[in-house]
């Protein structure tokens, strides 16, 4: 008797040794996919905007997307450093055998973090890591109905963490407007490398909690409960995908609202301001008013024209057919014309002539500093110039308005900042005395700009 019950608990030992390594194998598994996904995301991106800086399709690729990451290149150090810092925990859980209870806990808090670190990291693009966490947890729970548990706040969290529904409510890079940006065949590559690794890491997700649960409570009543419970989840992520199209849709008007933001606020800021100068001029001198209103006439069906064109080719009416410095003046004098504020434009170059996403980078700067000076700053003057420094080309923007004690990041700002930062330029704010925008872009290597 003594002999078979030793016989028998070595043989559960060495069971439950097998099952261990089988569990071990399934997280380490799901380690590596989610590893070789967040990689490939970070590596995927940084690649693809060096690629378009390299070729010069900056202007081209920020009209097609809600917003880009602010430095690809710390994103993918970032995001590794933190995957290097789930391999760690995961090796400390599985090797270091006198591990204490309350460091287990420990690990797996910091596994929560650092996943949700890096989702957040990658703007909710891809939300995997979460079953990782929750797998990791699901392993060391011994009630049967906290591990059930345990998965199903899994599938809620990634049902809730899903980019497509909270892409809604905030702006966030999309990695589709990366792929688009390749051709055709090479889109079809990518798209089947992206989903094929999130499809990888749902199933051995599926195949984990599956077998863990099963191991435990041994029953095929539960696994099949398991089992209705994540078909649900996986009919709901069906759902969100058919929600998708209806998204993009949001999200175009939203890259639509940028550019008409710029024309149509600093259209109807020049109309506004004229009307007040012929409020002013009406009982004083008739014949003015006739001529102010004559001109705010023009100015109207101008911004008209200007807005249809930023619905359909999205570049300046005025850099389609005048020069850039020419389309500049142009926009200053019918500015000043219909408003009580001299704005005075200086530039030490006689023939101003850059790339097409420069000029149109320069002249929606000017534009949206003219129009911030006008109705936020309350300025009488605006002075405006534009020169080539070791390098570099240098825009300023300064008037006499109030100022501002506290730069807020409003619509304006941040999209001159966006334009100018996808030129590789930088750019600074100034509320101190008056209001100053300074942009400096840096001239591309061999080009004269002549």
């Amino acid at each position: 008797m003594n002999t078979k019950s030793m016989n028998g608990s070595k043989k559960q030992n060495m069971e439950s040794e097998a099952a261990d390594r089988r569990v071990a194998v399934l997280q380490g598994a799901m380690l590596a996919v989610n590893f070789a996904m967040v990689s490939f995301i970070c590596v995927f991106i940084y690649m693809t905007t060096e690629r378009i800086r390299a070729r010069y399709d900056a202007r081209e690729f920020l009209d097609s997307v809600v917003t880009i990451p602010a430095d690809p290149r710390m994103n993918l150090i970032i995001c590794l450093s933190l995957m290097g810092m789930l391999v760690v925990t995961f090796a400390i859980r599985h090797f270091w055998t006198s591990l204490s209870n309350s460091w287990t806990v420990v690990t797996l808090l910091v596994d929560f973090i650092v996943c949700a670190a890096v989702i957040y990291q990658l703007d909710f693009n891809y939300n995997g890591l979460l079953l990782l966490a929750f797998a990791n947890v699901i392993a060391y729970v011994r009630d049967g109905k906290i591990k059930l548990l345990f998965v199903i706040l899994a599938v809620c969290g990634y049902l809730v963490a899903d980019y497509n529904l909270l892409s809604i409510y905030m702006p966030l890079y999309r990695v589709v407007d990366y792929i688009r940006y390749y051709p055709a065949n090479t889109q079809q590559y990518l798209s089947s490398i992206n989903s094929i690794m999130a499809s990888l890491n749902m199933i051995l997700f599926i195949a984990y909690c599956i077998y863990v649960i099963n191991r435990q409570r041994g029953t095929i009543e539960e696994v099949n409960q398991l089992y209705h419970e994540l078909q649900t989840a996986n009919e709901q992520l069906h759902e969100y995908a058919d929600m998708s199209e209806r998204m993009a849709q949001t999200r175009e008007r939203n890259r639509l609202a940028r550019e008409i933001h710029d024309t149509l606020g600093h259209t109807l800021t020049g109309i506004a301001t004229g009307l007040d100068a012929c409020l002013a001029l009406m009982d004083i001198s008739p014949e003015q008013t006739k001529k102010q209103l004559e001109l705010l006439s023009k100015v109207s069906r101008e911004g008209i024209k200007d807005i249809r064109r930023s619905v359909n080719e999205l570049r300046p009416d005025s850099l389609e057919r005048l020069s850039l410095e020419v389309a500049i003046r142009k926009m200053v004098t019918e500015m000043s014309q219909v408003s009580d504020v001299k704005i005075y434009f200086e530039t030490d170059e006689k023939h101003l002539k850059f790339d097409e996403d420069e000029e149109n980078a320069i002249y929606r700067v000017i534009q949206e500093g003219i129009t911030n000076a006008v109705r936020h700053g309350k300025a009488n003057r605006i002075w405006i110039t534009l020169k080539k420094v070791d390098g570099e080309i240098i825009l300023v923007i300064r008037d006499d308005g109030i100022g501002a004690k506290e730069i807020k990041s409003g619509f304006g700002t941040k999209h001159m900042k966006e334009r100018i930062e996808m030129l590789r330029g930088t750019v600074t704010f100034d509320g101190s005395n008056g209001f100053t925008v300074t942009a400096r872009i840096p001239i591309r290597w061999g080009e004269t700009y002549d």
